[in-house]
């Protein structure tokens, strides 16, 4: 949806502080981290009409976004 915030401290507000910890402790956690925000990054860019890439390429980068929340989530709750 247009405008909804995507970025994983308003996805995940409830593991914010363990969000910061593992951004410092891990750097494959760090490493996900920005690769999930640089997708949202370029959906939001994409969303305001800025890019205007074919579908299936935004497709691709909400499903690439969904699977990197749900790693990110694996590794907050098993940390």
């Amino acid at each position: 949806m247009l405008g909804e915030k995507h970025d994983l401290i308003h996805e995940l507000p409830e593991y914010k502080d363990r969000i910061h910890e593992l951004k410092l402790e891990s750097n494959h956690f760090a490493k996900l981290f920005a690769k999930y925000h640089e997708i949202d990054h370029e959906i939001k860019r994409i969303e305001e009409g800025i890019e205007t890439p074919a579908d299936e390429y935004v497709e691709t980068l909400k499903k690439d976004r969904l699977h990197l929340k749900d790693e990110l989530l694996n590794i907050i709750k098993t940390a």
